[in-house]
Order: structure tokens, then sequence, then C-alpha cells
């Protein structure tokens, strides 16, 4: 079974479309799936939304996130309670195509790699509706991060990564509570030796609701991330944030 967790803060306007559309390439293509979102304490409607939305969504699973907020602290909750083999983080706002999933989970089975990971900037990536300084500075960054642990994926903060529940388990514990845990997962699966494929995925501006990431307040999390990881790199000691 493939899970699907999906961490959602105040997506009343976007998670329906999101679940539907995940829901409906799935099943389209016979993928054993459930789509675990983690409401993280939200104060709109999402959680009266979920609920809805189970009887249309057999493979919807709702659950609500009783330890403390936040981005990263939310997918540790869904990690903790995932029953799939096999395991994807996805954003609520529907910025990952459905459709990139189905070609992300296949080719873990063809290709018998531990992960795959997304890239938005290689050849037959779309990227629509990014705003440009946003673009740069998150070009900017991928490029620092494949100067200084000399590899070539050019797209390690992307958060559109599947792995295998044997190789997530080796990630853990993580201790990311915000966005930089996405730059934590592939480092750890890394320099952990984990084997990955890189594809091209597309990704779309949000249409519905408001975006919870602000650049500025990432730098330093980020760098600490990358630090510990750094240590662990030289010293062969696991990386403990």
């Amino acid at each position: 079974m493939l899970s699907v967790v999906i961490p959602a803060h105040n997506e009343e306007a976007s998670i329906p479309a999101t679940v539907a559309a995940i829901y409906a390439a799935l099943y389209e293509a016979g993928i054993a799936h459930e789509v675990l979102v983690v409401d993280d304490h939200s104060r709109d409607g999402t959680w009266a939304v979920l609920g809805s939305l189970r009887s249309t969504m057999p493979t919807l699973r709702p659950v609500r996130n009783t330890g403390p907020g936040g981005f990263g602290n939310a997918i540790h909750f869904g990690l903790q309670h995932y029953v799939g083999d096999r395991v994807v983080v996805m954003m609520a706002d529907l910025s990952d195509p459905p459709g990139d999933l189905v070609c992300f989970d296949r080719a873990l089975h063809e290709q018998g790699v531990d992960c795959i990971f997304g890239s938005r900037a290689m050849a037959g990536a779309r990227v629509e509706g990014y705003p440009r300084r946003k673009w740069l500075a998150n070009r900017a960054a991928n490029l620092f991060l494949c100067a200084v642990f000399q590899y070539r994926y050019n797209d390690t903060t992307n958060p559109f990564k599947l792995y295998r529940r044997s190789t997530m388990d080796k990630l853990l514990p993580l201790r990311s509570q915000g966005f930089e845990l996405e730059v934590e997962l592939p480092l750890k699966a890394i320099l952990r030796g984990a084997t990955y494929a890189v594809l091209p995925n597309g990704w779309n501006g949000r249409e519905a609701g408001e975006s919870k990431m602000r650049l500025l307040t990432l730098v330093v999390p980020y760098m600490r991330v990358v630090l510990r990881a750094l240590r662990e790199r030289f010293s062969g000691k696991p990386m403990v944030l």
C-alpha cells in the first residue's frame, strides 16, 4: 500500500480538490493506497470538510495532530501513523500533480531503488506560478547544497519524494519542526546510503488558501540542518537535531 501524507493547516478551501485529485489518480491507476491528511491545529473548517469527504473517498484517513503544531511536526505525526510499505509527502494546495505520483510509484518498483526524488529543475519538469524571486532563491539554495555535499541532485528542497518504509525507518527520528524537514529527509537518505532515482515533476502555484512558507524565516533552520548533516558526513555518526 502507498501512503500519502498531507499536512494541512487552515486548508478548508484547497483540501477538497487536492484529496479528490489524488484519490482519482491513484484509483484509476489501480494503486492500493491511503490518503492520510494531518489536520495541524486548523482554526477554520478543515476538519469538518475532511469528515464530509470520507463518504465519497473511502481511502481518505484524516487524523488530528495532537502534538506541537508546525509543518515538520505535522509530518512527524503522519509518519507515526501511516500503514503503507511506502510513503510520500504531498502538499495540501495541490501544487504536486497527482499524475506525477503515479509515475513515481511505478518507477520505485521498476527501478528497484529505495527512493524516488522529484526535480522541478530538469528536462520534463513543468513549473507554473512560481514567484520569480522565490524561484531564484530556491535555485541558489539547491546549488549551494550540491556544492557542499558533492552530488548532482538539484532539487533537495523539493518535498515531493517517495520513500520505502524500510528506508524511512532508517531516517528516524526526525526533529525538524518546520519546512526545513524537506531538507533533513533527503540529506539523511543520501548520507546513509539509500539508493534513489530522480524524475522530473510538475509544480503548480496555489489557487486557494494562503501559503504558510516564509523564506526569511527558513534560513537559520535550513543551515542548522546542513551543519548537522555535514557533521554526520565527516564523523560517521547519525545526525541528531
